[in-house]
């Protein structure tokens, strides 16, 4: 390479090392890695490390660069960046002070969220702090027309419509109706006040804040209120940061985009002052330099216009864009592949504190929604996948299973062996295992950074591991240490599962290309996890992100939101005519026009510009839209090729496509792309055999101790062949080659690794024995005739942490299956459903964690459906069908909404295992749009009910069947079938797709592992759950005694009483619900389903640690539950309140015998609304209880349920509401030591007339207290009539509500704990 006299560095700023590649004045190409942070020597990673690099190689310029002067920067040509620091001042909470201005109603919206919970089994309910630190609710109001106006006709309103784009009047809120960018019509109902808005941005100025955000309802289609107040808010001169949601990101949803605006708002500031930093470390030509940095869509983008809200992938950005330009070989053949196409390439990024993985198949894959550190951001993102596994994830071992993270070691003090009194980590483990030799990685340790890594402080930590569990006595340092290996490796393929499989792709497929410090030395040992046969390494595969960077494109990207038809469903228009198609040309030429202009004004050359469009395409009705470029000309020869496109996508990763629905734009979007160098690849070389070995060196693999030979690669030549076991050293990276992998030096002097398969990794039986002590997990035997070349298969703690991965896992992918697939509103969006795996017998052996209600019904439900067909007289269960119920009395449903599909896993004619996935149903029949009916007394009054059928059957639908079922209500007098027999059948249809997918999964492992070994750790990890649930029981009665009691009514004054006897010494434990008052007239009742799901979901809360959740938490407990009473009806009784209601008064009360907490709102709230032309349905958030040493979180969901909200835009724009108001009941928890979260208020005016249901409870008793602290308060369903009359309707009340009225409900809060005093 030649050289143009200057250097050019590129330097990737990472949570534990700075990696900076340098190419030279003269075109050689340098890399060098330092800590990030290291107070003691340098106050900036990247300015130290370009500093290093010149002190060392600008030998022209006759200049010194000593420390603590500044950098002279004559020689410098460019300077590329990718950083974490938006990242780290987003997880830690340490960005610029901010308020927030929001529309009014809404102060609370982006703390409530989406109501969900991040972790169910958290009974803090724990999440990040929010961002902005003052909120003012500015007076002002936009709605849609759509529903405004629906009874005129398009030609009535041409009159009074204008656009919002050219007429002033309009603009400044004054036309009646004003068309908005997406073409939607909107009303202007209230411009703000900018006297009293200036009076509140004072406000925030004179709290010393000086950035803000302002978020207002409906701005990504008009966005002038926006507009007013930021122009007024920059004029006054007391705010540095001003960031519009309208202008961050204009896309429909008001949270994340709200989310997004706050972020952009509290991270600039910071990387403002971050460069501020960085540039006073150079002399005062820096600004002569280019200085861009890199964006998490993989563009770079001047540092002006570097917003901290595209800030947030930045450093793994750069990854992809180096794995990308190097492992991907556009011009050769997938040999793992029947099609001729090159073959696609996993990145596996594992870094210090966390491991990214993505996929790059010749085009880069982004999404536009993203969750990070509790922070909604919507903004363009590589599909980048994180794991809280990296070389400094901490190490320990919890109820008898290997635990790697989330906690990180971090870069200060780290992991052990960085002599800085650290944490036990993943890379003291490869440190102990000879898998990274000391000697060979750079010495930066110590307190002069001369010291190498610390071997035996390694060794000595593990060693006092081992003291602290006596139940791991037997293991040897290597044997524990390499335990915790084989745990991480499956943490990191777990997402790599996830992010091929879910999208319909075959991992065996793909090329695994790994990169940062840690990665190489676990990508052999993955890839033989993953059934992958290639492995790829770079030569500066230690700091691919800073190579990356190096030949990243410039990019500018421009997106506008729009809500147009772009292809009818109807047959006969849909290849002939094209709606969209003046607007939409215009639209991209105009958003093409901008982005080039602003390449062009970076001095980038117009000719070298390439621009790429894309139209954001979702189908009628649905809400999941996808990102499609424009297609290559010729690819599809129709009218409207962006929706063959799209169909292909669609089928391709869902499985089908959707019929007779219409196709909708909701974004145009362009990208105008410089393209940066991308490296040829050269031909193979021919083989010249094995290198020259630099030194031997004892590593550890799978069969123990082995010599083997190390080499570096200064003295690696392309040709040279490396059979392993062997070790590869870089200079800033370790590469461990594993048993039957065999490294090929490509022209280029990487390494192109070949995967050998291996013999004893996957099927061996382990050696490791678990002594029966009363502390361990109990030895378990199983005697097996099948695959095992022995009799009795022993627990190994490490094999059973793997498999949990790999169960949970499954189970997870089932979920993701289900809710890309399904249709409706509620498994779609709210991910209403759970999906679970069972043994032979219909014991839960893994359930995911989505709906904490269905934890240990399903299991009920896969019992029956077991025993009900393989009774004598019945055909029993065969391959190719799937079952379907979901009565709650007689086949364990929970409610009858709550439809289990069940299929059998088969394997050599037998049925071995079974998956199961239950989803809410929005409507099955019954007396009540939704069938959720306040006031049915019957079972028969909520819908279509199901013991036993065979949705499936000799691998078809049964589609008339289950038709017949689901309408059969409509013959009882008063009654309905099914109102949406569509969504029904297709979401049943999205079920048997996510079991298959599971079935998949399983069958693979069982390839994998073998039949014996997987059916002996479905035991083994039920075993383990066990022995976590029997300790904690036994622990509370060391404290509280054998004996635990407890009463709480429902507020119709059903009681609801428990006693728990527990065996101090085994654990074993009885609850006991005599004394619980009768089954009702109503329909509160719960099935003993519900029963169990509410105590699995309690202890599985109580333990307090991660542990499996399966059978064996149920394994200690014995129940008695007396007939006819509340919790145990009999089969006609109505239940759908029960599911929904007094599950989270049965949580309730088991958290009160074991005085864990106080109450939560002890409810869903359930509402469905609706006519005769559709149905809504959703349930709402409250306060959580408080508890010994936390304060209840306000506005989340509780216990039994974790469903999402849909956002106030996407309800206002589907339905006939406008969402009035949406914010914390404030004062609504109970008072106390730690007070209890407080309820909401969500108000809804319908814009024609709607019925109205309401199905709640805690409205009339209040949620208790603990230990003296307060009661929450109750919630009130309110009317507010025309004339102002607000009337209570109830807890439970179904009601027409006219235009002009409102529902305000308000829900409870939650107990406050301890005195206040």
């Amino acid at each position: 390479m030649e050289g143009d006299r200057k250097f050019h560095f590129s330097i990737d700023r990472g949570g534990t090392f700075t990696d900076v590649h340098c190419v030279l004045p003269d075109g050689r190409e340098l890399v060098t890695k330092l800590l990030s942070e290291d107070p003691d020597n340098y106050p900036d990673a990247p300015t130290e490390g370009i500093r290093r690099l010149l002190q060392e190689h600008d030998d022209e310029s006759g200049k010194d660069y000593p420390r603590k002067q500044l950098v002279y920067t004559g020689n410098i040509g460019s300077i590329r960046m990718g950083t974490t620091v938006a990242t780290n001042a987003l997880l830690e909470r340490k960005g610029e002070r901010m308020g927030l201005l929001i529309t009014k109603g809404f102060k609370d919206l982006l703390k409530i969220g989406n109501q969900s919970r991040p972790n169910i089994f958290d009974l803090t309910c724990a999440t990040p702090e929010l961002l902005y630190e003052q909120v003012q609710e500015v007076d002002e109001r936009v709605m849609l027309a759509n529903f405004f106006d629906e009874n005129k006709s398009a030609d009535e309103l041409a009159p009074y419509i204008t656009s919002s784009n050219d007429n002033p009047q309009a603009q400044a809120g004054r036309g009646p109706r004003i068309e908005g960018v997406t073409k939607e019509i909107v009303v202007d109902l209230k411009p703000p006040d900018l006297d009293i808005v200036k009076k509140q941005l004072l406000d925030l100025s004179n709290a010393g804040i000086q950035s803000i955000a302002i978020v207002l309802m409906h701005s990504y289609t008009y966005a002038h209120h926006e507009q007013m107040i930021g122009d007024l808010a920059k004029s006054m001169g007391c705010f540095t940061q001003v960031s519009l949601s309208s202008e961050v990101m204009p896309m429909v949803r008001m949270v994340p985009r709200g989310h997004t605006a706050c972020a952009a708002a509290y991270l600039t500031p910071k990387i403002t002052d971050y460069l501020t930093n960085f540039r006073a470390g150079f002399d005062e030509h820096l600004n002569d330099i280019r200085l861009d940095f890199m964006k998490s869509d993989g563009g770079l983008t001047p540092v002006d216009d570097f917003g901290g809200h595209q800030a947030i992938l930045s450093g793994p950005a750069g990854g992809v864009i180096g794995y990308a330009k190097t492992a991907f070989q556009k011009d050769a053949t997938n040999n793992n592949s029947n099609t001729s196409s090159p073959q696609p390439v996993i990145g596996f990024d594992m870094g210090g504190t966390s491991t990214d993985v993505s996929r790059y198949d010749g085009s880069l894959e982004h999404v536009f929604e993203t969750t990070i550190a509790g922070v909604s951001i919507q903004a363009p993102q590589l599909d980048i996948h994180t794991v809280a596994a990296g070389g400094g994830s901490r190490l320990f071992l919890k109820s008898g299973m290997f635990v790697v993270g989330p906690e990180s070691a971090g870069a200060h003090p780290g992991p052990v062996c960085y002599r800085k009194n650290g944490h036990l980590a993943v890379t003291d483990a490869n440190i102990v295992l000879g898998r990274v030799i000391p000697e060979h990685f750079p010495q930066i340790f110590g307190p002069n950074e001369d010291q190498p890594l610390h071997l035996e402080g390694s060794r000595e930590a593990f060693v006092s591991l081992i003291q602290q569990h006596q139940e791991m006595k037997h293991l040897t340092v290597e044997e524990l240490a390499y335990g915790f290996l084989k745990v991480a490796n499956e943490a990191m393929c777990r997402p790599i599962r996830n992010l091929t499989q879910m999208k319909g792709y075959d991992i065996a497929t793909h090329k695994l290309a790994c990169f940062g410090g840690a990665g190489p030395q676990h990508a052999c040992a993955m890839a033989k996890a993953l059934g992958m046969s290639r492995v790829f390494v770079h030569r500066y595969g230690g700091i691919l992100s800073a190579y990356g960077l190096s030949m990243a494109d410039a990019v500018r990207e421009d997106q506008e939101p729009t809500a147009q038809l772009y292809q009818f469903a109807d047959p006969s228009k849909a290849n002939l005519e094209d709606p969209s198609k003046q607007n939409r040309e215009e639209r991209l030429k105009l958003l093409a026009e901008r982005a080039k202009q602003a390449l062009v004004s970076q001095g980038y050359s117009k000719e070298q510009i390439i621009v790429e469009k894309y139209l954001n395409l979702r189908y009628q009705g649905t809400d999941n839209s996808i990102m499609i470029q424009e297609p290559e000309h010729g690819l599809y020869d129709t009218l409207l090729p962006f929706a063959d496109a799209f169909r292909n996508h669609y089928q391709r990763e869902f499985g089908f496509v959707l019929e007779g629905r219409d196709i909708l734009i909701d974004d145009y979007r362009v990208r105008a792309v410089i393209l940066g160098p991308t490296p040829k690849h050269s031909p193979a070389p021919k083989s010249i055999g094995a290198p020259p070995i630099s030194g031997s060196t004892r590593a550890y693999f799978e069969n123990g101790w082995q010599n083997v030979s190390f080499f570096k690669t200064d003295n690696l030549k392309p040709g040279h062949e490396i059979k392993g076991p062997a070790i590869v050293v870089q200079s800033i990276s370790t590469i461990v080659l594993e048993i039957d992998c065999t490294a090929y030096i490509t022209a280029d002097g990487d390494l192109d690794i070949i995967v050998g398969t291996d013999n004893q990794s996957n099927n061996e039986v382990s050696k490791f024995i678990v002594d029966d002590v009363s502390s361990s997990i109990p030895k378990i035997n199983i005697n097996e005739k099948q695959e095992s070349d022995c009799d009795e298969i022993i627990m190994d703690p490490i094999q059973l942490s793997i498999f949990s991965h790999r169960f949970m896992g499954i189970a997870e992918q089932m979920g993701r299956t289900l809710a890309r697939t399904a249709i409706s509103v509620n498994m779609k969006e709210r991910l209403d459903f759970s999906c679970a795996l069972f043994t032979a017998d219909g014991g839960l052996v893994a359930n995911a964690p989505h709906i904490p209600v269905h934890l240990g019904a399903m299991q009920a439900a896969v019992k029956f459906q077991v025993d009900y067909w393989n009774a004598e007289g019945r055909e029993g269960i065969h391959e190719g069908e799937a079952l379907v119920s979901n009565h709650p009395q007689l086949a364990g449903g929970s409610h009858l909404p709550d439809i289990t599909v069940i299929t059998p896993v088969f394997h050599e004619g037998k049925a071995i295992f079974f998956v199961a996935s239950r989803g809410h149903h929005a409507d099955i029949g019954g007396i009540a749009p939704g069938s959720m009916p306040p006031h049915s007394k019957s079972l028969e009054e909520e819908g279509a009910m199901i013991v036993a059928f065979k949705l499936v059957k000799e691998g078809k639908f049964q589609e008339e069947g289950i038709t017949e079922i689901l309408r059969s209500p409509g013959s009882i007098s008063g009654n309905f079938g099914t109102r949406n027999l569509n969504d029904n059948l297709s979401d049943l249809r999205a079920q048997v797709a996510a079991n298959n997918s599971g079935i998949r999964l399983l069958q693979s492992l069982v390839i994998e592992y073998g039949l014996n070994i997987v059916e002996a750790y479905m035991d083994f990890i039920q075993q383990n759950a066990e022995l976590a649930i029997r300790n904690m029981l036994i622990e509370f009665t060391k404290i509280h005694g054998s004996r635990a009691h407890a009463v709480d009514y429902m507020d119709d004054g059903t009681k609801i009483e428990l006693t728990i006897d527990i065996d101090q010494f085994s654990g074993d434990t009885h609850f006991d619900f005599t004394g619980t008052g009768p089954q009702v007239l109503g329909n509160h009742n719960a099935p003993p389903a519900v029963t169990y799901s509410a105590v699995i979901y309690s202890l599985r809360s109580l333990v307090g640690e991660d542990i499996p959740l399966n059978q064996g938490c149920l394994a200690p407990i014995t129940f008695t539950i007396p007939k006819f009473c509340l919790l145990n009806p009999s089969d006609d009784a109505g239940v759908v309140g029960g599911n929904v209601l007094t599950s989270q008064r049965v949580v309730d009360v088991v958290l009160l015998a074991f005085k864990a907490c106080a109450a939560s709102q002890g409810c869903m709230n359930n509402l469905t609304f609706g006519d005769s032309k559709f149905g809504y349905y959703e349930t709402i958030a409250g306060g959580a209880g408080a508890g010994p040493s936390w304060n209840g979180r306000s506005g989340v969901h509780t216990h039994c349920t974790n469903t999402r909200i849909t956002d106030p835009e996407i309800l206002e724009r589907r339905y006939p509401v406008l969402l009035r108001q949406f914010v914390i009941r404030n004062g609504s928890g109970g008072n106390g030591k730690f007070k209890g979260g407080d309820g909401v208020i969500r108000e809804l005016e319908p814009l024609r007339p709607l019925v109205m249901s309401i199905l709640s409870e805690r409205r009339t008793l209040q949620p208790y207290g603990m230990d003296g602290g307060e009661k929450g308060q109750c919630g009130q369903n309110l009317l507010v009539r025309k004339n102002g009359v607000i009337v209570n309707i109830g807890g439970r009340c179904s009601t027409s509500i006219d235009v002009g009225e409102r529902l305000r409900i308000q829900t409870p809060g939650g107990g406050g704990c301890g005195s206040p005093n």
